[in-house]
Protein backbone atom coordinates (compact mmCIF):
# COMPACT_ATOMS: atom_id res chain seq x y z
CA UNK A 1 0.00 0.00 0.00
CA UNK A 2 1.12 3.55 -0.51
CA UNK A 3 2.54 5.15 2.55
CA UNK A 4 0.39 8.23 2.20
CA UNK A 5 -3.14 7.07 2.89
CA UNK A 6 -6.51 8.70 2.50
CA UNK A 7 -10.02 7.72 3.54
CA UNK A 8 -12.56 6.96 0.84
CA UNK A 9 -15.03 9.78 0.45
CA UNK A 10 -12.80 12.29 2.18
CA UNK A 11 -11.62 15.54 0.65
CA UNK A 12 -9.03 14.88 -2.02
CA UNK A 13 -7.25 17.65 -3.89
CA UNK A 14 -4.62 17.80 -6.58
CA UNK A 15 -3.20 14.55 -7.97
CA UNK A 16 0.18 13.33 -6.82
CA UNK A 17 3.01 15.45 -8.15
CA UNK A 18 6.36 14.07 -9.23
CA UNK A 19 9.53 15.78 -8.16
CA UNK A 20 10.54 18.29 -10.79
CA UNK A 21 13.19 20.93 -11.19
CA UNK A 22 11.68 24.13 -9.90
CA UNK A 23 11.66 27.01 -12.34
CA UNK A 24 10.45 29.70 -9.98
CA UNK A 25 10.71 30.68 -6.35
CA UNK A 26 7.96 30.65 -3.79
CA UNK A 27 4.93 32.65 -4.82
CA UNK A 28 3.15 33.42 -1.60
CA UNK A 29 2.21 32.05 1.78
CA UNK A 30 -1.18 30.45 2.27
CA UNK A 31 -1.92 33.17 4.80
CA UNK A 32 -0.60 36.66 5.22
CA UNK A 33 1.14 36.14 8.53
CA UNK A 34 0.55 38.03 11.76
CA UNK A 35 -0.21 41.75 11.67
CA UNK A 36 -0.46 44.20 14.56
CA UNK A 37 -1.54 41.43 16.92
CA UNK A 38 -0.19 37.94 17.60
CA UNK A 39 -3.39 36.00 18.09
CA UNK A 40 -2.26 32.36 17.86
CA UNK A 41 0.87 30.59 18.97
CA UNK A 42 2.70 30.75 15.62
CA UNK A 43 1.20 34.05 14.49
CA UNK A 44 -1.27 32.65 11.98
CA UNK A 45 -3.32 29.50 11.40
CA UNK A 46 -0.76 28.32 8.86
CA UNK A 47 2.00 28.24 11.46
CA UNK A 48 4.39 30.46 9.50
CA UNK A 49 5.82 32.42 12.45
CA UNK A 50 5.95 35.41 10.07
CA UNK A 51 4.86 39.00 10.76
CA UNK A 52 3.99 41.64 8.18
CA UNK A 53 5.29 44.38 10.48
CA UNK A 54 8.35 46.23 9.18
CA UNK A 55 8.91 49.24 11.45
CA UNK A 56 11.80 47.30 12.99
CA UNK A 57 13.98 46.40 10.04
CA UNK A 58 17.51 45.66 8.89
CA UNK A 59 18.33 49.36 8.86
CA UNK A 60 17.44 50.16 12.47
CA UNK A 61 17.32 46.88 14.43
CA UNK A 62 20.66 47.74 16.02
CA UNK A 63 18.76 50.40 18.01
CA UNK A 64 16.59 47.89 19.88
CA UNK A 65 16.46 48.40 23.65
CA UNK A 66 14.55 46.85 26.53
CA UNK A 67 11.13 48.40 27.11
CA UNK A 68 9.92 46.26 30.02
CA UNK A 69 10.37 42.86 31.65
CA UNK A 70 8.11 40.51 33.58
CA UNK A 71 9.04 37.58 35.81
CA UNK A 72 7.71 34.17 34.78
CA UNK A 73 7.43 33.05 38.40
CA UNK A 74 9.15 29.73 37.57
CA UNK A 75 12.62 28.75 36.37
CA UNK A 76 12.33 25.45 34.47
CA UNK A 77 12.40 25.22 30.65
CA UNK A 78 10.45 28.29 29.49
CA UNK A 79 8.99 27.44 26.06
CA UNK A 80 5.92 29.65 25.70
CA UNK A 81 5.06 32.13 22.95
CA UNK A 82 2.83 34.98 24.23
CA UNK A 83 -0.38 36.10 22.54
CA UNK A 84 -1.19 39.80 22.06
CA UNK A 85 -4.87 40.66 21.61
CA UNK A 86 -6.53 44.07 22.09
CA UNK A 87 -3.49 45.46 23.86
CA UNK A 88 -3.26 42.56 26.33
CA UNK A 89 -0.49 39.97 26.40
CA UNK A 90 -1.38 36.47 27.59
CA UNK A 91 1.29 33.89 28.45
CA UNK A 92 1.90 30.74 30.45
CA UNK A 93 4.96 29.66 32.40
CA UNK A 94 6.68 26.34 32.99
CA UNK A 95 6.10 24.01 35.95
CA UNK A 96 2.46 23.20 35.58
CA UNK A 97 2.12 25.95 34.33
CA UNK A 98 2.89 27.70 37.59
CA UNK A 99 1.06 30.78 36.26
CA UNK A 100 -0.98 32.11 33.39
CA UNK A 101 -0.61 35.89 33.13
CA UNK A 102 -2.46 38.72 31.43
CA UNK A 103 -0.42 41.93 31.25
CA UNK A 104 -0.63 45.29 29.56
CA UNK A 105 1.34 44.71 26.36
CA UNK A 106 2.57 48.31 26.25
CA UNK A 107 3.78 48.63 29.84
CA UNK A 108 4.10 45.09 31.23
CA UNK A 109 1.76 45.87 34.13
CA UNK A 110 0.00 42.74 35.41
CA UNK A 111 -3.77 42.68 34.82
CA UNK A 112 -4.41 39.27 36.36
CA UNK A 113 -2.51 36.10 37.27
CA UNK A 114 -4.00 32.63 37.41
CA UNK A 115 -2.18 30.04 39.52
CA UNK A 116 -3.39 26.47 38.84
CA UNK A 117 -3.85 24.12 41.76
CA UNK A 118 -1.62 21.25 40.64
CA UNK A 119 -1.30 17.81 42.25
CA UNK A 120 1.98 17.25 44.04
CA UNK A 121 2.90 14.09 42.11
CA UNK A 122 2.58 15.22 38.48
CA UNK A 123 6.37 15.54 38.16
CA UNK A 124 6.76 11.75 38.07
CA UNK A 125 4.94 11.41 34.74
CA UNK A 126 6.61 14.25 32.84
CA UNK A 127 9.21 13.00 30.40
CA UNK A 128 11.50 15.76 29.31
CA UNK A 129 11.09 19.02 31.15
CA UNK A 130 8.18 20.80 32.84
CA UNK A 131 7.35 22.94 29.83
CA UNK A 132 4.19 24.65 28.68
CA UNK A 133 4.22 25.99 25.13
CA UNK A 134 1.45 28.52 25.33
CA UNK A 135 -2.20 29.45 25.65
CA UNK A 136 -4.98 29.87 23.08
CA UNK A 137 -7.61 32.62 22.80
CA UNK A 138 -11.12 32.47 21.36
CA UNK A 139 -14.45 34.15 22.10
CA UNK A 140 -13.31 35.93 25.26
CA UNK A 141 -11.71 32.83 26.74
CA UNK A 142 -8.15 31.66 27.36
CA UNK A 143 -7.53 27.93 26.98
CA UNK A 144 -4.48 26.00 28.15
CA UNK A 145 -3.37 22.50 29.03
CA UNK A 146 -1.65 21.38 32.22
CA UNK A 147 1.01 18.80 33.00
CA UNK A 148 -1.63 16.75 34.84
CA UNK A 149 -3.50 16.42 31.50
CA UNK A 150 -6.25 18.88 32.45
CA UNK A 151 -7.67 21.33 29.89
CA UNK A 152 -8.75 24.68 31.38
CA UNK A 153 -10.81 27.65 30.19
CA UNK A 154 -10.41 31.10 31.78
CA UNK A 155 -12.30 34.35 31.35
CA UNK A 156 -9.85 36.46 29.32
CA UNK A 157 -10.84 39.68 31.09
CA UNK A 158 -10.66 38.49 34.69
CA UNK A 159 -8.66 35.26 34.73
CA UNK A 160 -11.55 33.51 36.47
CA UNK A 161 -11.66 29.78 35.79
CA UNK A 162 -14.75 28.89 33.73
CA UNK A 163 -14.27 25.14 33.51
CA UNK A 164 -11.73 22.37 33.53
CA UNK A 165 -11.84 18.83 32.21
CA UNK A 166 -9.60 15.79 32.40
CA UNK A 167 -8.31 15.00 28.92
CA UNK A 168 -6.64 11.75 30.00
CA UNK A 169 -5.57 10.36 33.42
CA UNK A 170 -2.17 11.83 34.25
CA UNK A 171 -1.20 8.99 36.57
CA UNK A 172 -1.18 6.69 33.53
CA UNK A 173 1.56 8.81 31.94
CA UNK A 174 -0.43 11.52 30.12
CA UNK A 175 0.39 15.24 30.21
CA UNK A 176 -0.24 18.35 28.08
CA UNK A 177 2.40 20.82 26.90
CA UNK A 178 0.87 21.79 23.54
CA UNK A 179 -1.19 24.96 23.03
CA UNK A 180 -4.72 23.94 22.03
CA UNK A 181 -6.19 25.03 18.70
CA UNK A 182 -9.65 26.56 18.30
CA UNK A 183 -11.90 26.01 15.28
CA UNK A 184 -15.47 27.31 15.30
CA UNK A 185 -17.01 26.51 18.68
CA UNK A 186 -14.44 23.81 19.48
CA UNK A 187 -11.15 23.75 21.35
CA UNK A 188 -8.94 20.87 20.18
CA UNK A 189 -5.95 19.46 22.04
CA UNK A 190 -3.49 16.58 21.98
CA UNK A 191 -1.28 15.26 24.76
CA UNK A 192 2.16 13.90 25.63
CA UNK A 193 3.13 10.51 27.03
CA UNK A 194 4.89 8.63 24.25
CA UNK A 195 7.71 7.65 26.63
CA UNK A 196 5.16 6.13 29.02
CA UNK A 197 3.45 3.77 26.59
CA UNK A 198 0.16 5.65 26.31
CA UNK A 199 -2.19 5.41 23.34
CA UNK A 200 -2.17 8.73 21.48
CA UNK A 201 -5.34 10.73 20.83
CA UNK A 202 -6.63 14.15 19.78
CA UNK A 203 -9.90 15.45 21.23
CA UNK A 204 -12.32 18.33 20.69
CA UNK A 205 -14.33 20.06 23.41
CA UNK A 206 -17.09 22.63 23.40
CA UNK A 207 -15.51 26.01 24.15
CA UNK A 208 -18.40 27.17 26.32
CA UNK A 209 -18.94 24.06 28.45
CA UNK A 210 -15.85 21.85 28.18
CA UNK A 211 -18.00 18.95 27.02
CA UNK A 212 -16.20 16.33 24.89
CA UNK A 213 -17.41 16.41 21.27
CA UNK A 214 -15.13 13.88 19.57
CA UNK A 215 -11.93 11.91 20.14
CA UNK A 216 -9.62 10.56 17.45
CA UNK A 217 -7.17 7.82 18.42
CA UNK A 218 -3.90 8.09 16.51
CA UNK A 219 -3.17 4.42 17.24
CA UNK A 220 -5.85 2.26 15.60
CA UNK A 221 -7.70 -0.35 17.62
CA UNK A 222 -9.43 -3.48 16.26
CA UNK A 223 -11.51 -2.76 13.18
CA UNK A 224 -9.89 0.64 12.56
CA UNK A 225 -7.72 1.60 9.59
CA UNK A 226 -4.12 0.52 10.11
CA UNK A 227 -4.74 -1.86 13.02
CA UNK A 228 -3.10 -4.70 11.09
CA UNK A 229 0.21 -2.78 11.17
CA UNK A 230 0.54 -3.46 14.91
CA UNK A 231 1.88 -6.76 16.23
CA UNK A 232 -0.46 -8.42 18.71
CA UNK A 233 -1.71 -6.08 21.42
CA UNK A 234 1.18 -3.62 21.05
CA UNK A 235 -1.25 -0.94 19.83
CA UNK A 236 -2.53 -0.55 23.38
CA UNK A 237 0.79 1.02 24.45
CA UNK A 238 1.79 2.32 21.02
CA UNK A 239 2.58 6.01 21.67
CA UNK A 240 1.87 8.25 18.67
CA UNK A 241 1.01 11.27 20.80
CA UNK A 242 0.23 14.74 19.37
CA UNK A 243 2.24 16.99 21.67
CA UNK A 244 3.23 19.90 19.43
CA UNK A 245 1.70 22.63 17.28
CA UNK A 246 -1.44 22.17 15.20
CA UNK A 247 -2.07 24.12 11.99
CA UNK A 248 -5.36 24.85 10.23
CA UNK A 249 -6.52 25.45 6.65
CA UNK A 250 -10.01 26.98 6.90
CA UNK A 251 -10.58 26.75 3.15
CA UNK A 252 -10.04 22.98 3.14
CA UNK A 253 -11.56 22.70 6.63
CA UNK A 254 -8.62 20.62 7.83
CA UNK A 255 -6.43 20.61 10.91
CA UNK A 256 -2.92 19.14 10.74
CA UNK A 257 -0.65 17.69 13.40
CA UNK A 258 2.30 15.35 13.78
CA UNK A 259 2.53 12.27 15.98
CA UNK A 260 5.32 11.02 18.20
CA UNK A 261 7.46 7.91 18.36
CA UNK A 262 6.16 4.39 18.55
CA UNK A 263 6.23 3.04 22.09
CA UNK A 264 8.39 1.63 23.41
CA UNK A 265 11.39 2.86 21.41
CA UNK A 266 12.60 -0.73 21.18
CA UNK A 267 10.46 -1.92 18.29
CA UNK A 268 10.71 -5.68 18.71
CA UNK A 269 7.42 -5.66 20.61
CA UNK A 270 5.62 -3.84 17.78
CA UNK A 271 6.80 -5.79 14.75
CA UNK A 272 9.75 -7.42 13.01
CA UNK A 273 13.07 -6.71 14.65
CA UNK A 274 14.55 -5.86 11.25
CA UNK A 275 14.59 -3.34 8.41
CA UNK A 276 12.33 -5.85 6.66
CA UNK A 277 9.34 -4.43 8.51
CA UNK A 278 6.67 -6.18 6.44
CA UNK A 279 3.19 -5.05 7.42
CA UNK A 280 4.31 -3.73 10.81
CA UNK A 281 4.62 -0.08 9.97
CA UNK A 282 2.87 0.96 13.22
CA UNK A 283 0.28 3.21 11.60
CA UNK A 284 -0.25 6.49 13.44
CA UNK A 285 3.28 6.90 14.78
CA UNK A 286 5.94 9.29 13.43
CA UNK A 287 3.29 10.58 11.02
CA UNK A 288 1.49 13.73 9.91
CA UNK A 289 -2.31 13.58 10.00
CA UNK A 290 -5.14 15.72 8.62
CA UNK A 291 -8.57 15.66 10.27
CA UNK A 292 -11.90 17.31 9.67
CA UNK A 293 -12.20 19.54 12.77
CA UNK A 294 -16.00 19.35 12.79
CA UNK A 295 -16.17 15.59 13.18
CA UNK A 296 -12.67 14.30 13.94
CA UNK A 297 -12.84 12.24 10.74
CA UNK A 298 -9.51 11.19 9.25
CA UNK A 299 -8.83 12.76 5.84
CA UNK A 300 -5.23 11.68 5.26
CA UNK A 301 -2.25 10.14 7.03
CA UNK A 302 1.39 10.19 5.92
CA UNK A 303 4.07 8.34 7.88
CA UNK A 304 7.59 9.74 7.73
CA UNK A 305 9.29 6.95 9.69
CA UNK A 306 7.60 3.53 9.52
CA UNK A 307 8.38 1.10 12.33
CA UNK A 308 10.24 3.84 14.20
CA UNK A 309 12.98 2.53 16.51
CA UNK A 310 15.06 5.73 16.67
CA UNK A 311 12.61 7.94 18.64
CA UNK A 312 12.12 10.05 15.51
CA UNK A 313 8.97 11.76 16.78
CA UNK A 314 7.00 13.13 13.84
CA UNK A 315 5.46 15.93 15.91
CA UNK A 316 7.26 18.85 14.27
CA UNK A 317 4.94 21.51 12.90
CA UNK A 318 3.51 21.42 9.39
CA UNK A 319 3.70 24.94 7.95
CA UNK A 320 1.05 25.71 5.31
CA UNK A 321 2.19 27.73 2.29
CA UNK A 322 1.42 27.97 -1.42
CA UNK A 323 4.42 27.20 -3.63
CA UNK A 324 5.07 27.39 -7.34
CA UNK A 325 6.90 24.20 -8.27
CA UNK A 326 7.73 23.38 -11.88
CA UNK A 327 5.27 26.02 -13.03
CA UNK A 328 2.37 24.62 -11.01
CA UNK A 329 0.82 26.20 -7.92
CA UNK A 330 0.85 23.72 -5.07
CA UNK A 331 -0.97 23.93 -1.73
CA UNK A 332 1.94 22.71 0.37
CA UNK A 333 2.71 21.59 3.90
CA UNK A 334 6.35 22.06 4.90
CA UNK A 335 7.87 19.85 7.56
CA UNK A 336 11.45 19.56 8.82
CA UNK A 337 11.23 16.15 10.44
CA UNK A 338 13.29 14.70 13.24
CA UNK A 339 14.35 11.87 10.92
CA UNK A 340 16.58 14.35 9.04
CA UNK A 341 14.44 14.92 5.94
CA UNK A 342 12.70 18.13 4.89
CA UNK A 343 9.30 17.28 3.40
CA UNK A 344 7.07 19.16 1.02
CA UNK A 345 3.64 17.52 1.07
CA UNK A 346 0.46 18.35 -0.78
CA UNK A 347 -1.71 19.45 2.11
CA UNK A 348 -4.95 18.47 0.38
CA UNK A 349 -4.10 14.77 0.30
CA UNK A 350 -0.74 14.10 1.97
CA UNK A 351 1.11 13.15 -1.20
CA UNK A 352 4.89 13.59 -1.16
CA UNK A 353 6.06 16.31 -3.51
CA UNK A 354 9.70 16.23 -2.40
CA UNK A 355 11.79 15.04 0.52
CA UNK A 356 15.50 15.73 0.91
CA UNK A 357 17.94 15.62 3.85
CA UNK A 358 18.24 18.91 5.71
CA UNK A 359 20.91 17.51 8.05
CA UNK A 360 23.48 14.72 7.85
CA UNK A 361 21.35 11.58 7.55
CA UNK A 362 22.62 8.01 7.22
CA UNK A 363 19.87 5.77 8.64
CA UNK A 364 18.08 6.14 5.29
CA UNK A 365 19.50 6.86 1.85
CA UNK A 366 16.46 8.67 0.42
CA UNK A 367 12.68 8.89 0.45
CA UNK A 368 11.07 6.94 -2.38
CA UNK A 369 8.63 9.35 -4.06
CA UNK A 370 6.39 6.57 -5.37
CA UNK A 371 5.78 4.81 -2.06
CA UNK A 372 6.53 7.73 0.24
CA UNK A 373 8.74 5.45 2.33
CA UNK A 374 12.28 6.14 3.43
CA UNK A 375 14.79 3.67 2.00
CA UNK A 376 16.77 2.37 4.96
CA UNK A 377 20.52 1.80 4.79
CA UNK A 378 21.15 -1.83 3.80
CA UNK A 379 21.96 -4.65 6.17
CA UNK A 380 20.25 -3.17 9.25
CA UNK A 381 23.42 -1.08 9.65
CA UNK A 382 21.74 1.86 11.32
CA UNK A 383 18.60 0.13 12.71
CA UNK A 384 18.91 -0.79 16.39
CA UNK A 385 17.78 -4.32 17.17
CA UNK A 386 17.28 -6.34 20.33
CA UNK A 387 20.65 -6.37 22.13
CA UNK A 388 22.40 -5.27 18.91
CA UNK A 389 23.89 -1.78 18.76
CA UNK A 390 23.55 0.56 15.81
CA UNK A 391 26.59 2.85 15.91
CA UNK A 392 26.98 6.36 14.57
CA UNK A 393 23.32 6.79 13.61
CA UNK A 394 22.61 10.25 12.18
CA UNK A 395 20.65 12.21 13.11
CA UNK A 396 20.49 11.68 16.84
CA UNK A 397 17.08 10.96 18.40
CA UNK A 398 16.81 14.68 19.15
CA UNK A 399 16.45 14.93 15.38
CA UNK A 400 17.65 16.99 12.49
CA UNK A 401 15.14 19.42 14.01
CA UNK A 402 13.35 19.20 17.32
CA UNK A 403 10.24 20.99 18.66
CA UNK A 404 11.60 24.56 18.39
CA UNK A 405 9.51 25.93 15.51
CA UNK A 406 10.84 27.07 12.16
CA UNK A 407 9.50 30.13 10.33
CA UNK A 408 8.55 30.70 6.70
CA UNK A 409 9.15 34.24 5.42
CA UNK A 410 6.71 35.36 2.76
CA UNK A 411 9.23 38.06 1.90
CA UNK A 412 12.20 35.78 1.10
CA UNK A 413 10.38 32.53 0.31
CA UNK A 414 12.77 30.72 2.65
CA UNK A 415 12.23 28.60 5.74
CA UNK A 416 14.46 29.27 8.76
CA UNK A 417 15.14 26.05 10.62
CA UNK A 418 16.95 25.43 13.95
CA UNK A 419 18.85 22.18 13.31
CA UNK A 420 21.15 19.80 15.20
CA UNK A 421 24.48 18.23 14.23
CA UNK A 422 24.35 15.19 16.53
CA UNK A 423 24.49 11.43 16.03
CA UNK A 424 24.04 8.46 18.42
CA UNK A 425 24.66 4.85 19.32
CA UNK A 426 21.46 2.98 20.19
CA UNK A 427 20.23 -0.55 20.89
CA UNK A 428 16.92 -2.17 21.86
CA UNK A 429 16.41 -3.88 25.21
CA UNK A 430 13.66 -5.94 26.78
CA UNK A 431 11.47 -4.07 29.26
CA UNK A 432 8.18 -4.92 30.92
CA UNK A 433 5.42 -2.34 30.62
CA UNK A 434 4.32 -0.79 33.92
CA UNK A 435 1.56 1.81 33.61
CA UNK A 436 2.64 5.34 34.50
CA UNK A 437 6.40 4.67 34.29
CA UNK A 438 9.08 5.26 31.65
CA UNK A 439 8.76 2.64 28.90
CA UNK A 440 11.66 2.91 26.46
CA UNK A 441 13.12 -0.61 26.02
CA UNK A 442 16.21 1.13 24.72
CA UNK A 443 19.79 2.01 25.66
CA UNK A 444 21.68 4.84 23.99
CA UNK A 445 24.63 7.21 23.91
CA UNK A 446 23.62 10.66 22.66
CA UNK A 447 26.85 12.60 23.28
CA UNK A 448 28.15 12.15 19.73
CA UNK A 449 28.79 15.07 17.39
CA UNK A 450 28.11 14.68 13.71
CA UNK A 451 31.55 14.05 12.14
CA UNK A 452 32.99 17.35 10.95
CA UNK A 453 30.62 19.41 13.14
CA UNK A 454 32.30 19.02 16.53
CA UNK A 455 32.42 22.81 16.93
CA UNK A 456 28.94 23.42 15.49
CA UNK A 457 26.46 21.20 17.32
CA UNK A 458 23.65 23.56 16.36
CA UNK A 459 23.05 25.27 13.03
CA UNK A 460 20.42 27.77 11.89
CA UNK A 461 19.59 27.08 8.26
CA UNK A 462 17.87 29.21 5.65
CA UNK A 463 16.27 26.58 3.43
CA UNK A 464 14.75 26.92 -0.04
CA UNK A 465 11.69 24.60 0.07
CA UNK A 466 11.10 24.73 -3.68
CA UNK A 467 14.58 23.71 -4.76
CA UNK A 468 15.24 21.80 -1.51
CA UNK A 469 18.63 23.36 -0.90
CA UNK A 470 20.55 25.30 1.72
CA UNK A 471 20.85 29.04 1.04
CA UNK A 472 22.93 30.03 4.09
CA UNK A 473 23.49 28.94 7.68
CA UNK A 474 24.78 30.17 11.02
CA UNK A 475 26.81 27.58 12.89
CA UNK A 476 26.41 27.61 16.67
CA UNK A 477 28.68 25.97 19.23
CA UNK A 478 25.83 24.45 21.24
CA UNK A 479 22.65 22.60 20.24
CA UNK A 480 19.03 23.36 21.20
CA UNK A 481 18.67 26.63 19.28
CA UNK A 482 15.46 28.56 19.88
CA UNK A 483 12.41 28.89 17.67
CA UNK A 484 12.22 31.38 14.79
CA UNK A 485 10.40 34.64 14.09
CA UNK A 486 10.63 36.32 10.68
CA UNK A 487 9.27 39.73 9.70
CA UNK A 488 8.61 41.94 6.71
CA UNK A 489 11.45 44.09 8.02
CA UNK A 490 13.80 41.56 6.44
CA UNK A 491 14.67 40.01 9.79
CA UNK A 492 15.03 36.66 11.49
CA UNK A 493 15.02 36.56 15.31
CA UNK A 494 16.12 33.58 17.39
CA UNK A 495 17.92 32.77 20.64
CA UNK A 496 20.29 30.11 21.94
CA UNK A 497 21.05 28.25 25.17
CA UNK A 498 23.72 30.77 26.12
CA UNK A 499 20.86 33.23 26.44
CA UNK A 500 21.72 35.35 23.40
CA UNK A 501 18.84 36.74 21.34
CA UNK A 502 19.91 37.58 17.78
CA UNK A 503 18.48 39.65 14.95
CA UNK A 504 19.68 38.41 11.57
CA UNK A 505 19.40 39.70 8.02
CA UNK A 506 17.06 37.08 6.60
CA UNK A 507 18.51 37.43 3.12
CA UNK A 508 22.12 36.57 3.90
CA UNK A 509 22.55 35.50 7.55
CA UNK A 510 24.42 38.58 8.75
CA UNK A 511 23.95 39.09 12.50
CA UNK A 512 22.82 42.70 12.99
CA UNK A 513 22.07 42.85 16.73
CA UNK A 514 22.25 40.68 19.82
CA UNK A 515 21.16 40.84 23.46
CA UNK A 516 22.15 38.70 26.44
CA UNK A 517 18.95 37.66 28.21
CA UNK A 518 20.66 35.98 31.17
CA UNK A 519 19.28 32.46 30.61
CA UNK A 520 18.87 30.15 27.63
CA UNK A 521 16.24 30.86 24.98
CA UNK A 522 14.19 28.04 23.47
CA UNK A 523 10.90 29.79 22.77
CA UNK A 524 10.24 31.64 19.51
CA UNK A 525 10.06 35.44 19.79
CA UNK A 526 6.85 37.27 18.82
CA UNK A 527 6.13 40.78 17.57
CA UNK A 528 3.21 43.19 17.68
CA UNK A 529 2.29 46.87 17.30
CA UNK A 530 0.50 49.21 19.71
CA UNK A 531 0.02 52.94 19.24
CA UNK A 532 2.07 52.95 16.04
CA UNK A 533 5.09 51.31 17.71
CA UNK A 534 6.39 47.81 17.00
CA UNK A 535 7.64 45.60 19.82
CA UNK A 536 9.59 42.33 19.99
CA UNK A 537 9.04 39.94 22.91
CA UNK A 538 10.91 36.79 23.92
CA UNK A 539 10.88 34.49 26.93
CA UNK A 540 14.16 33.28 28.45
CA UNK A 541 14.66 30.26 30.69
CA UNK A 542 17.17 27.54 29.80
CA UNK A 543 16.19 23.97 29.04
CA UNK A 544 16.49 21.70 32.07
CA UNK A 545 15.27 18.20 31.18
CA UNK A 546 16.56 17.28 27.69
CA UNK A 547 20.27 18.17 28.15
CA UNK A 548 20.51 15.63 30.98
CA UNK A 549 20.25 12.83 28.40
CA UNK A 550 23.26 14.08 26.42
CA UNK A 551 26.25 13.37 28.64
CA UNK A 552 29.18 15.76 28.25
CA UNK A 553 27.41 17.66 25.46
CA UNK A 554 24.38 18.17 27.65
CA UNK A 555 26.57 19.39 30.49
CA UNK A 556 27.98 22.07 28.21
CA UNK A 557 24.40 23.26 27.56
CA UNK A 558 23.66 23.28 31.28
CA UNK A 559 26.85 25.23 31.98
CA UNK A 560 26.13 27.81 29.25
CA UNK A 561 23.61 29.75 31.35
CA UNK A 562 21.68 29.47 34.62
CA UNK A 563 18.05 28.48 34.82
CA UNK A 564 15.68 31.40 34.68
CA UNK A 565 12.31 32.79 33.81
CA UNK A 566 11.92 36.25 32.34
CA UNK A 567 9.74 37.76 29.62
CA UNK A 568 11.54 40.64 27.88
CA UNK A 569 9.97 43.18 25.53
CA UNK A 570 12.02 45.44 23.23
CA UNK A 571 11.35 48.65 21.33
CA UNK A 572 13.39 50.88 19.05
CA UNK A 573 15.48 53.49 20.82
CA UNK A 574 15.77 57.04 19.61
Amino acid sequence: MKFFEKVKGSQLGLPSLVLAIAVSLVASAAYAGAGKEWTVSRGDAAGTGYSTLDQINTGNVSNLKVKWMHSMGSVLSQETAPLIIDGVMYFSTSSGPAYVFAVNAETGETIWAHQPDMPTDYHSVVCCGEANRGVTYANGRIFFGRLDAILVALDAKTGEELWQTEVRPYKDGYSITVPPITVGDKVIVGHSGGEYGVRGSVQAYDQASGELIWRFYTIPGPGEQGHETWKGDSWQTGGGTAWLYFTHDPDLNLIYFGTSNGAPWGGQTRGNDSSDIGIYTNWGTAAHIALNPDTGELVWHYQMTPSDVWDYDGVNEGVLVDLNIGGSDVPALLKADRNGFFYVLNRTNGDVISAEPISVTNWATKVDKETGRPVEAPGNEFRPQLDKWARGVCPNLIGGKNWQPMSYSEQTGLVYVPTFNLCMDITNREQKYVKGTFYLASEFDLAIATPGFEDALGEYKAWDPVNQKLVWSIKEELPFLGGALTTAGGLLFYGNQSGVLKAVDASNGDILWSFRAGSGISAPPVTYEIGGKQYITVVSGRLVGPPSFFGVIGQRVIDASPTGGMLITFELGS
